[in-house]
């Protein structure tokens, strides 16, 4: 998954020269070779695709909002990727309650944490059912708000979010 990921991120930056990646280690974590050596693992590959695309803003454009962004690289790779059924509704759960008041997850505008998190998410939105999308409305509005973005979705096929509620359950 991570080399689509790249791929995709790579597409979403402008990058006109594909890289080519390896992945070593039994959980394939993705290798670039870069001049100064090789760039190992999806947060650090991605941070340099970025720097390479001239895009510092999706890194954080002060020290806080650079930490900001960095603590929610490191929520998706240590809570999202490879976690459980159960795993995954705490994740759901607490993004929900996150996403409440914010429009993307590291201040008041689109970075890289929300590209990531958006990939790493897709897996556990496609599988759930119309009543778990609602009962994280938030997180919900937020990966539909992702999936729109321009040029963010690319190898991955698009999610119906909610269904359209005439009525509510009360007024028939």
């Amino acid at each position: 998954m991570a080399l689509k990921e790249l791929s995709s991120l790579e597409k979403f930056l402008g990058l006109k020269k594909p890289n080519k990646y390896s992945t070593q280690g039994d959980n394939k974590v993705p290798v670039l070779q870069t001049n100064s050596g090789p760039a190992v693992g999806l947060l650090t590959v991605c941070s340099h695709l970025v720097k390479e695309a001239k895009r510092p803003e999706l890194l954080g454009t002060s020290a806080e909002h650079r930490a900001l962004v960095q603590q929610w690289l490191e929520y998706r790779t240590t809570k999202v990727d490879g976690c459980s059924r159960e795993e995954a509704k705490t994740v759901l759960k607490d993004l929900n309650l996150y996403l409440q008041d914010k429009v993307y997850l590291a201040g008041h505008c689109f970075t890289l944490a929300d590209a990531l998190m958006y990939y790493g998410l897709h897996p556990l939105v496609v599988e759930l059912a119309v009543q778990e999308k609602e009962q994280h409305v938030n997180v919900t509005r937020w990966f539909d708000h992702m999936q729109h973005y321009p040029g963010l979705r690319h190898h991955l096929p698009p999610v119906v979010v909610l269904r359209n509620r005439v009525y509510t359950s009360g007024h028939h």
